[in-house]
């Protein structure tokens, strides 16, 4: 238990910790004022049974003592009890929300291969779920449960004073409680990892059934895809009964034992004032101890069942971010302007699996040279490589061996930041955010303001249909852009690269789904987005790629050939098929 409380509070921030320590500091004083209420009571009944048995004069004066011991413990106890939640409540929630934000930061600096290997439920599920459980359940186990011990511990301490007999039997209640809950935190220990398993799961399989919604309803698989999702959701509820069954039995003996051991007290007191070894005042004294000595206990482990679910959200936590990111140790360089912006690749490889025996190479030997302002065009057939070369020449990924130079200098030796200032990119698949256009068009330069947007919107030829739009620029679009069309989220997406206004653009696949009536305003967005710019496409297109200063043919892996359209064309090689097959494809007819 205690192992599990330590791992907590090193996984808190500096700030937050001494938070959690405070609250402990505090917690000694509570329960300080709560062992008092002994002291006021046993003053009471010492005036009374003393009036009641010897004759002795009650003095108001007891009455008063008693009253004033009483007033301090519950005014000291209401005021520490405060100041232990809130620093509890503040370290744990603010934790969990400083740990989102680190993961999230981790994330970024992450090489991208992690994201195709890894389930996207299950690292929401880590973000939410797991940050959100631990939050909740830590705060509430550490105040409880340390609670609960420094409450039993200065009780019995206290009773040292009155009888160490009693002491001793509330001791042994003491042991044999902490012995039960031993079993409880064990009985839940290994259900406690299912149901982080099965969150990750629910979470996964729901985002996925979300997500391929039209595909499921177009190939009619509705039914088999929703007894997927209810089995999922139907072993996570199985998985929580589970755990409760396994913990109400145990909670119930232990339940039990806390209320035997002060039936014990009782009976302990009563024998010893019978044998007369124990006064009356003090065998009164334990008997209303006996009530009070297992109250917080009982609260406290009870909760500390939840403390296996607080060490599996801490580890699943760490093992995130203790994932190796890259060299993200560069310098902070200021962004190039496009003059300087050339790039080199020198004999570069890459594999997706290069920690394997036989690692399969997506990139064998490429060498290519990017003059400034210049364009360039990748083109090849399908799995060739093209889009994994431009994100090792934008540093997506490091390469594994050969290197990438921009401007003179090798990649690594630019912070990641900096680097990034200096690329812009529009994908085929565009994903905007589920907030405002102007949100999303800003989205690399929050501070813009709303001249500048408009602007960056005119230039992308989507002024006129935002303006059309019930709101304007403040319309909340859906999450992903789904309220759109896909020449619409195209073209915001290039006012966002324009916004940037980063020396190099990186097009991948950028105008491949454009429908006929979006393509003029699409290219001529594209044209005011490239314009005096480095420019890395992918494409398909013919009239895109024709006008290229270089044209690269990719094929798995490696540069097949290079030039100038006619050049290639000439060759007869993979890029005059290319050709011919899309001036085929662009001549069909019904």
């Amino acid at each position: 238990m205690f192992e599990t409380l330590i791992k907590f509070f090193k996984f808190c921030d500096t700030e937050n910790r001494r938070k959690f320590y405070g609250s402990i500091i505090v917690g000694i004083f509570n329960s300080l004022f709560m062992a008092l209420r002994i002291g006021a009571v046993a003053v009471m009944l010492r005036g009374v049974i003393a009036k009641a048995v010897d004759g002795v004069p009650f003095e108001m004066q007891t009455v008063w003592m008693s009253f004033a011991i009483m007033c301090v413990s519950v005014v000291g106890g209401i005021i520490t009890r405060k100041i232990t939640a809130m620093w509890q409540c503040e370290g744990g929630y603010r934790t969990c929300a400083k740990k989102r934000i680190e993961i999230a930061e981790h994330l970024r600096y992450l090489p991208m291969g992690y994201f195709n290997e890894n389930s996207l439920g299950e690292i929401t599920s880590v973000t939410t779920n797991t940050m959100e459980g631990v939050g909740d359940v830590a705060t509430r186990a550490v105040m409880m449960v340390f609670q609960g011990l420094l409450d039993t511990a200065l009780i019995i301490v206290m009773l040292f004073f009155f009888d160490w007999r009693i002491a001793l039997v509330g001791l042994g209640g003491f042991a044999l409680f902490e012995f039960v809950n031993l079993f409880m935190r064990l009985a839940v220990k290994n259900v406690s990892a299912q149901k982080i398993r099965d969150d990750a799961a629910e979470i996964g399989k729901v985002l996925e059934y979300i997500q391929g919604i039209a595909e499921v309803k177009a190939y009619n698989l509705a039914g088999k895809r929703s007894r997927e999702l209810n089995e999922v959701i139907d072993r996570r509820k199985k998985t929580l009964v589970k755990m409760e069954m396994r913990c109400i039995p145990v909670s119930n003996i232990q339940s039990l034992v806390a209320k035997l051991s002060g039936v014990a007290i009782m009976l302990a007191s009563i024998s010893f004032y019978l044998s007369g070894t124990m006064n009356l005042a003090d065998c009164s004294t334990m008997l209303v101890c006996s009530f009070m000595l297992f109250n917080a206990l009982e609260a406290g482990g009870n909760y500390s069942a939840l403390l296996r679910t607080i060490d599996i959200g801490v580890s699943k936590a760490n093992a995130i971010l203790s994932l190796p990111t890259m060299d993200i140790e560069g310098k902070d360089l200021p962004a190039l302007s496009a003059e300087k912006t050339d790039i080199e690749a020198k004999k570069i490889d890459f594999a997706y699996d290069s920690s394997s025996a036989n690692p399969r190479k997506i990139i064998d030997g490429v060498s290519i040279s990017i003059p400034a302002k210049s364009t360039v065009a990748i083109v090849g057939p399908s799995g060739g490589g093209k889009t994994t070369l431009c994100h090792l020449l934008a540093r997506f990924w490091d390469v594994d061996s050969g290197e990438v130079n921009l401007s003179g200098r090798n990649v690594k030796d630019y912070s990641m930041d900096s680097l990034m200032q200096n690329y812009s990119f529009v994908f085929q698949n565009v994903y905007l955010f589920h907030d405002t256009i102007a949100n999303n068009i800003r989205f690399g330069e929050p501070n813009a303001p709303m001249e500048k947007v408009i602007e960056a919107a005119k230039k992308a030829c989507c002024h006129d249909f935002i303006s059309a739009l019930p709101n304007g620029y403040d319309t909340v679009i859906g999450e992903g852009g789904s309220s759109l069309s896909g020449g619409e989220r195209q073209r915001i997406s290039i006012a966002r690269a324009i916004m940037k206004d980063s020396p190099i653009i990186i097009l991948d696949e950028a105008t491949a789904n454009v429908d006929p009536e979006n393509e003029r305003d699409l290219m001529h967005a594209v044209e005011e987005l490239t314009r005096e710019k480095t420019v890395i496409m992918i494409a398909h297109r013919l009239k895109t790629v024709r006008n290229a200063d270089k044209i690269i043919v990719l094929d798995k892996g490696k540069i097949v050939e290079q030039g100038k359209h006619e050049e290639l064309v000439s060759n007869g090689g993979i890029y005059a098929r290319f050709i011919d097959s899309r001036k085929r494809a662009v001549s069909w007819k019904l």
